[in-house]
């Protein structure tokens, strides 16, 4: 039961690119009826007053995450106060979910795992790793008789790496990997990842670290917070088109469904990345329709989180025929637009639509998440 004043502070900032300073507001959720209020921290004074924004959720409220309010792209640096902290960070954790190479045809269902345990994707990120890399992950295997076998397999292809929040994550999602040798039949484990999608002795789909220490040193291995951008991204800018998976399908958990359609349909994923597009660079991607799509403004104003998928061939399919909703389901009742689409602005998923302009528009989101 939510009570009709139930609220939850956060502390948010924001860069204001004309006067070149971040500037720190209160923001204040209220899930009762999904309305918020900011105020201005320096100046002491309401920024904006309570107001109904059901595009925010409470799930997207966490130390760290990047929301848009009124396109204005906020950072949430803090708790705004104690009941806060105490309700909504005293067992939320962090941790390191890895799909190894033999996981990665079951992407898809993984993400749904994901998803209805209750867990965030925060950080997410196609990967090929180096010797060195695999070896620095699996430094304490050293010792072990499948040691170089260990660095084969995670070399063998592209990893996805993802960073979950949520409450006691770690064990969590510990346990819905399961055992590391899937052959084990114990009860409590049949339905885990290692049981459902790996296969004989190391081959086991997907790795969760043990211990809240052990997630962050290997978290920082993936997702580096003062030094480089980790382990190269997987993609091969040859013969490729684009998917960007909107916000609203994000935070919806329609992402695990999507790319399984995708490969469903035979295509290759060659890389993907979870990332946030700030105004200047939706601006720039969304150029070519500036002026000729009424739209435009709106589509701006509601671009935030999203999944960018690489395919790794072009070919034209029905699938991403740039239609209104209520068109593509009429003619074209499969596609992704039409399953999983509300309208023309919240369509599930932006694709490249001439194949001259899939490599431009690969390279122009990669730059989006480069800086």
């Amino acid at each position: 039961f939510q009570s009709q004043d139930e609220r939850y502070a956060f502390i948010a900032e924001w860069y204001d690119p004309n006067a070149s300073l971040f500037r720190r507001y209160e923001l204040l959720y209220y899930p009762k009826d999904s309305s918020i209020e900011m105020y201005d921290v320096k100046n002491r004074r309401t920024f904006l007053r309570r107001t109904k924004y059901e595009s925010l959720h409470l799930e997207d409220l966490y130390v760290g995450s990047k929301v848009t309010v009124f396109s204005r792209h906020l950072t949430i640096v803090d708790y705004g106060n104690l009941y806060t902290s105490r309700k909504l960070g005293s067992r939320e954790e962090r941790t390191l979910a890895l799909i190894k190479p033999d996981g990665m045809r079951k992407m898809g269902e993984l993400f749904d795992i994901i998803i209805n345990a209750g867990l965030t994707i925060t950080k997410a990120k196609m990967m090929l790793l180096s010797r060195k890399e695999a070896a620095d992950f699996y430094a304490d295997y050293r010792a072990k008789p499948f040691y170089h076998e260990l660095l084969q397999l995670i070399m063998s292809g592209p990893i996805l790496a993802m960073e979950l929040l949520g409450d006691d994550a770690v064990s969590k999602w510990r346990a819905i990997v399961g055992p590391a040798n899937p052959t084990t039949t114990e009860s409590d484990t049949l339905d885990s990842i290692s049981e459902s999608f790996g296969h004989c002795g190391l081959r086991d789909a997907a790795y969760g670290p043990d211990s809240v220490a052990s997630a962050a040193k290997e978290l920082e291995l993936f997702f580096p917070s003062s030094r480089g951008c980790g382990p190269v991204s997987s993609a091969k800018f040859t013969n490729c088109t684009c998917c960007i998976i909107k916000p609203h399908a994000v935070n919806e958990g329609l992402s695990g469904k999507i790319i399984k359609a995708i490969l469903k349909e035979g295509f290759e994923i060659s890389a993907l990345q979870m990332f946030n597009m700030e105004r200047p660079n939706v601006e720039e991607f969304y150029e070519i329709y500036k002026g000729v799509v009424p739209e435009y403004l709106v589509s701006i104003s509601l671009t935030r989180i999203c999944l960018k998928i690489k395919y790794g061939r072009v070919r034209k399919l029905p699938y991403f025929l740039l239609l209104g909703i209520a068109l593509a389901r009429h003619l074209r009742p499969g596609t992704l637009r039409a399953v999983f689409g509300k309208d023309k602005i919240q369509n599930a998923v932006h694709c490249t639509d001439l194949p001259e302009d899939g490599l431009l528009e690969v390279r122009l989101a990669r730059q989006t998440y480069s800086h």
